[in-house]
């Protein structure tokens, strides 16, 4: 990161991607879904265990949205019992290096109080 000096008059601006990547990290519970999943697949019910907090419908919600995103594949297994399981793509595995980052910086930076504890309270 560069400092400027004061008397530099060119004004500021945001970087795009870094407002994209904030707007898709700062909805909750989007991380911590792609967090759980870098242990490998894992099905709906087994989601809903990992994540205490989150209603069955906004884990139905992100993960659709995930899927959307191109971050995480659904594959449906015949059954019976038929079965969804969800797991991380290219894309979304390439993630998990800012997300370890993120999670080491906290722990690092950030006191543990109520406002810093995250939905899972760990």
């Amino acid at each position: 990161m560069t400092v400027r000096p004061e008397a530099d008059a060119t004004p500021r601006t945001c970087d795009g991607g870094i407002a994209r990547a904030f707007a898709f990290l700062g909805k909750r519970w989007n991380g911590m879904l792609l967090s759980t999943l870098a242990d490998g697949p894992a099905g709906f019910a087994e989601l809903t265990r990992a994540l205490p907090g989150i209603s069955e419908s906004v884990l139905s919600d992100r993960l659709g949205e995930l899927v959307r995103l191109g971050l995480v594949s659904r594959t449906v297994r015949q059954g019976p019992p038929v079965g969804v399981s969800y797991e991380l793509t290219g894309p979304g595995a390439a993630l998990l290096p800012a997300l370890d980052a993120l999670g080491r910086w906290a722990h690092e930076n950030l006191p543990a109080g109520p406002e810093t504890i995250g939905p899972r309270g760990c």
